[in-house]
């Protein structure tokens, strides 16, 4: 579980393959100091496993589904990601439950600057907008963010400049492929409000 607080912002330093599959090795040296192997990290959203750890590198193993399934399998090396580790208990939390499973994959389609603040709306499938309202939350590319506006294919959020600073948001351009997660209890609600129309009969 994490918080969708972003510790740091590491960068791939090797992608090496393994079919069906890769490794992906990142380099950060302040959280691979503190990093063991089976450990759990939130790696742009996606909550992955340690399976390695030498010097200031930590790696993973991302499978086809991962890869496929969200933006993990467009980096670079040279690509930053955005880092946070797994919650302990009695941690303070300070944005909101983030499982790091990803729902699906956005892409930002409008970005008003302002000066050192900026308005972003991406484009999201209607499916997840279900689970989405104004003033709710929504973890991008792990990111805890707040929803200002919810329409049925997309959404906006504001963004601070320390987050456009420390994060891969800041460098998003038109098109960039984002990681979505929608609100843990959200989700509870979707579910809960579908099976009153199942027959249980």
């Amino acid at each position: 579980m994490f918080s969708g607080i972003v510790e740091a912002l590491g960068r791939v330093a090797e992608i090496r393959p393994e079919p069906p599959g890769c490794w992906l090795i990142v380099r950060e040296p302040r959280v691979a100091a503190d990093t063991a192997v089976a450990d759990s990290i939130s790696v742009n959203g996606c909550c992955l496993t340690v399976v390695a750890v030498e010097g200031d590198t930590f790696a993973f193993q991302a499978g086809p589904e991962t890869l496929s399934r969200t933006n993990l399998g467009d980096l670079a090396v040279g690509s930053p990601v955005n880092l946070e580790r797994s919650l302990r208990v009695g941690d303070r939390l300070g944005g909101h439950f983030v499982t790091g499973h990803i729902d699906d994959v956005g892409r930002l389609i409008e970005r008003r600057d302002e000066g050192d603040w900026s308005t972003f709306w991406f484009e999201l499938p209607r499916r997840l907008s279900r689970q989405m309202a104004e003033k709710a939350s929504i973890a991008v590319d792990g990111v805890s963010l707040t929803i200002v506006e919810s329409l049925p294919d997309r959404f906006s959020v504001a963004l601070i400049p320390y987050t456009l600073e420390v994060t891969t948001l800041g460098p998003l351009r038109v098109g960039d492929r984002v990681n979505l997660e929608t609100d843990v209890l959200a989700k509870y609600v979707h579910r809960l409000d579908e099976s009153r129309l199942w027959d249980v009969s």
